[in-house]
């Protein structure tokens, strides 16, 4: 049932908007996809949600699709803060589904309000709730469609993914085709009592996947990267794709080993996401699960040159503590370690290659007479190359991004797609060290130039946990070393002229230092900042791996220590408290009763497994 709390002001709505024969409430319906309100609008009306969900959405960007900032459900007014406050709205407000809404002018809110004595207390705890939901991943969605386009059925790894989130305490409902001929009042109960509702529709059941995608917070296409996409179009909701809120699920046979034709599907369904998955893998399946019950973890690495081998220090640790990598990006040399847990690699794998690479290779010994920059990058080239080939970023194993800096729009660019050889490329070109990179007309240099640490770019991918693990304080150039440089006979003689003479690491530092604002930003976008402080390690020292990553292991390990609960909660959103299982097993004719295992669990009282930290 619940929170009080909720109920007062749940009532106390109810008796204001009902007001007898002299209300002035007004009610209209707001079709899946029309705006309620948008940000900039006068908010000279207070709402209050009958039936269906609104979603609140905010431009952070111009060039970035809106961002997801929470769930209005029935009962929840929408619009309160504005209103109270006599500002403009400051988000969107769009109906995720077909709704029914009650408008109260805000003068006769104020009057009403006079017979309420507790009402703007309740306001006032919905508001703050709010905000705390925000920054914690409250509010997010809990009713998630799985529409299949593969002719294999999806129902078993749906049903995977269902009991990985009852594992975590969470109840989970799935719903099928079995539903179709059930009351609207029946989904909104089920959606009321569940902490997530699960839709799953076949491909041959194409009325039941249409209702599913009007239905749901967020949807799933489940396809298979081993055929093309279907012909014909996917069921779709018009507000999950204008606000970027259909996924892409490619599920491939174990036998299959590694993803293949992403881009081919990512053409055809337009998602806002991807993700690729072994069919009846328990791990994937788990990992699908933090996804949709929004415990993923998301971790992002700076730049920092030969610094950047703390990377590898902080993933052992997170191995060690059993932490698990959902989604993965970075800037520079720290989007290089993080394509391998992209990639599959396991740890052992990761350190060979970055050994192979920049310990033996010394990749930036082939220098040149500066036109464009000190070196020719041919052998950075073939080390790339050598390590990708012509693996495409939308195959990889899980999320990833890199950044660079697009010197022709002055903006920063994330690559999530196309060759990742050159994404990777342009991601570590430091301006005056390695020649920039074209792609698609578009001069592109090192990431960390404009975004070192590019933590809001994995907030726009999840509402998870993020971890950021940033080399923004790490001394990267030694002061004797710039009193008194070296001789060019000495640079030879010590063979130290494969690193470069000592202008390498003034470039490279300065390619990786950033405003103090842009890095305050990006660090208040974290859940857990690791900060590794290898003083000793040059920025332009690749032969210094073993030192950055004991530094990387010890600064990871120290944070872990210092928290409280394990990462994966660090943004849990409250368990509901449910009522009793018989409301629910209250269904329409021809409705499903849910199964024991389906069955809402009461919250309170309940005694939590312990697990183990993650």
């Amino acid at each position: 049932m619940p929170a009080p709390h909720s109920n007062r002001l749940e009532d106390a709505l109810q008796r204001i908007f009902a007001g007898g024969k002299t209300t002035r409430a007004s009610w209209f319906a707001l079709t899946g996809g029309e705006t309620l309100f948008a940000e900039g609008d006068p908010a000279d009306t207070l709402y209050l949600l009958r039936s269906g969900r609104l979603g609140v959405f905010r431009q952070e960007h111009n060039h970035q699709p809106p961002q997801f900032v929470g769930v209005i459900r029935p009962g929840e007014p929408a619009g309160e803060m504005a209103m109270l406050a006599g500002t403009g709205h400051t988000a969107d407000v769009v109906a995720l589904r077909d709704c029914e809404v009650l408008a109260l002018p805000r003068e006769a809110f104020f009057e009403a309000a006079r017979t309420e004595p507790d009402l703007m207390v309740e306001l006032s705890r919905l508001m703050i709730q709010r905000a705390r939901d925000r920054r914690s991943g409250g509010g997010e969605p809990s009713v998630f469609g799985f529409i299949s386009a593969r002719p294999a059925p999806i129902r078993a790894f749906v049903e995977q993914i269902a009991a990985a989130i009852r594992a975590d305490d969470f109840t989970c409902k799935i719903i099928d085709q079995s539903a179709l001929a059930s009351a609207a009042e029946w989904f909104s109960r089920v959606e009321d009592t569940h902490d997530f509702v699960l839709y799953v529709a076949e491909m041959d059941e194409p009325a039941w996947a249409a209702l599913c995608a009007r239905q749901v917070d967020r949807v799933f296409a489940v396809g298979s990267g081993a055929i093309p996409p279907p012909n014909r179009p996917m069921p779709h909701a018009g507000v999950l794709d204008a606000q970027r809120r259909t996924d892409l699920l490619l599920l491939r046979d174990p036998s299959m080993a590694r993803p293949a034709n992403t881009g081919a599907w990512i053409d055809a369904i337009q998602p806002g996401r991807w993700f690729q998955a072994i069919d009846g893998n328990q791990a994937d399946a788990e990992r699908l699960a933090r996804v949709v019950t929004g415990t993923a973890i998301g971790v992002v690495m700076s730049g920092g040159g030969a610094r950047a081998y703390s990377h590898i220090g902080v993933l052992r640790a997170l191995e060690e503590a059993r932490v698990p990598i959902d989604f993965v990006g970075g800037s520079s040399m720290g989007a290089v370690i993080a394509a391998g847990p992209a990639m599959g690699w396991p740890l052992e794998e990761l350190e060979h290659r970055i050994r192979k690479s920049f310990v033996e290779s010394d990749p930036l010994s082939d220098l040149a007479f500066p036109m464009l920059a000190m070196t020719r990058a041919k052998k950075v080239d073939r080390l790339l190359n050598e390590a990708y080939g012509e693996m495409d970023l939308a195959d990889l194993v899980k999320p990833f991004f890199a950044v660079s800096t697009n010197l022709t729009s002055g903006r920063i660019e994330v690559h999530r797609r196309g060759l990742m050889r050159r994404a990777m490329r342009a991601s570590i070109a430091i301006p005056g060290l390695l020649p920039p990179i074209v792609i698609d007309g578009q001069v592109l240099v090192d990431g960390a130039v404009l975004k070192n640490l590019p933590t809001e770019v994995m907030r726009q991918m999840h509402s998870g946990p993020i971890i950021g693990v940033d080399m923004s304080q790490a001394r990267g150039v030694d002061p004797e070393l710039i009193q008194h440089p070296p001789s060019i006979w000495r640079l030879i003689v010590t063979g130290a002229w494969r690193r470069g003479p000592p202008i390498v690491s003034i470039m490279m530092r300065s390619a990786t230092l950033t405003t103090d604002a842009d890095l305050e930003s990006s660090r208040a976008a974290t859940d857990v900042l690791i900060q590794p402080r290898p003083d000793r390690l040059d920025i332009r020292d690749w032969k210094g791996f073993d030192l950055g990553v004991a530094a990387g292991y010890q600064a990871a390990r120290d944070v872990l220590a210092k928290l409280d609960r394990p990462v994966t909660q660090l943004r849990r959103r409250q368990v509901t408290v449910d009522a009793p299982p018989e409301t629910v097993a209250e269904t329409a004719a021809g409705s499903p009763r849910p199964s024991e295992a389906e069955k809402p669990r009461p919250a309170a009282g309940r005694a939590r497994k312990e697990k183990p930290p993650a």
